[in-house]
């Protein structure tokens, strides 16, 4: 009986807290917001953008703000923009926390030339602030932007290959629950933005289900998730992110197997890659047609020909960045094996932009 109200009751409780949380500024109104930021802004030659209380802000370059600062942003409310932000208030983050992570950007961005640097920082720890304009438009144009940021496949590396390691150790329960633990420490690590987190609760409930050795449902754990993070996060119901992340994940579902099976006679190596991201591209395509005005038709082939990158570049790009906290020279050597596949990535992105 409980199964057939749980669902209305999640429902009820998203717009009760939407009701509650939602601000009700009004255009033209003058406010001033305070808060603490939970995910790397976004950069352009002449300014950083970031969404703070569900408003678009628009700053200069400078300074340079940083996932886990505080801000104080005073404007005029226009639509979900701040109009004429004046940045009043900057505290950096501190802490050993935000400081590591400087510390492997850091090593990233000093060891490899841009913008291979900026495509490994971006992979591996979810940072946008190496990514210059004309890198960010390449890969908007090519579709592939989602790529070049911690996404949904970070997190199940991340979490399968603490689960298949410690599971020669350890109970497959205990296992389970140490992945979690490791999938949110990394999803804290790269910044709070709706598709990691959308991937830790899927990624979380998935575990759970192994560790209970119950059957894993991924469609339900998909609404699961959403409407968890909504009722966490009412605003994120307006978020671009979080809106393209449900829908190329429910289009996973749904399309992936069945494409598989319609393009069997391609090569085994290119078909799956290819049919993941057509899959994706169905419930995609129609949303960043009508938020941006285009859409690449040649995106799926793109995202299948570098796909096969970003696992191994996650990988080696998580290690080199464990071995700096002891010691930069310890991690060149496995820092400098990404150069190979960042080369194949960008060749691609700069053939087909």
């Amino acid at each position: 009986m409980i199964k057939y109200f749980f669902w209305p009751l999640l429902f009820i409780l998203f717009f009760l807290r939407y009701l509650a949380a939602v601000p009700k500024y009004q255009d033209g109104d003058r406010i001033r917001i305070r808060s603490r930021v939970t995910e790397e802004p976004s950069r352009g030659d002449n300014y950083q953008s970031i969404t703070l209380k569900g408003v678009k802000i628009y700053l200069d370059p400078y300074p340079e703000i940083s996932y886990g600062d505080r801000l104080v942003v005073e404007g005029i409310v226009d639509g979900r923009k701040l109009k004429d932000p004046t940045l009043l208030g900057l505290k950096k983050s501190e802490g050993s926390f935000y400081s590591l992570r400087e510390k492997m950007l850091l090593n990233i961005n000093s060891t490899l030339p841009y913008p291979h640097s900026a495509l490994v920082s971006g992979v591996v720890l979810g940072s946008k602030k190496s990514i210059f304009e004309d890198f960010w438009q390449d890969l908007k144009v090519t579709g592939t932007a989602h790529v070049v940021v911690a996404s949904g496949m970070n997190v199940s590396l991340v979490g399968g290959f603490v689960l298949n390691s410690l599971i020669l150790l350890t109970k497959r329960k205990k296992a389970a629950l140490a992945s979690i633990a490791v999938i949110w420490l990394y999803v804290l690590f790269c910044g709070l933005e709706a598709p990691l987190v959308r991937a830790g609760i899927m990624g979380s409930v998935a575990f759970i289900a192994q560790g209970l050795g119950k059957i894993y449902f991924a469609k339900r754990a998909l609404f699961l998730s959403a409407f968890t993070m909504l009722i966490i996060n009412p605003l994120w119901f307006w978020d671009l992110g979080f809106i393209l992340s449900f829908m190329a994940t429910l289009s996973l579902i749904l399309f992936e197997t069945k494409i598989n099976r319609l393009i069997y006679f391609l090569p085994k190596f290119f078909r799956q890659d290819f049919s993941t991201s057509l899959a994706a591209q169905i419930g995609v395509a129609p949303i960043l047609f009508i938020s941006f005005g285009n859409f690449n038709p040649v995106s799926p082939l793109i995202n299948a020909l570098i796909l096969w990158t970003i696992a191994p570049i996650t990988i080696l790009g998580m290690i080199s960045s464990l071995l700096s906290i002891i010691s930069a020279n310890l991690s060149l050597p496995i820092l400098y094996l990404t150069y190979p596949l960042s080369s194949w990535f960008l060749l691609i992105i700069n053939f087909f932009s």
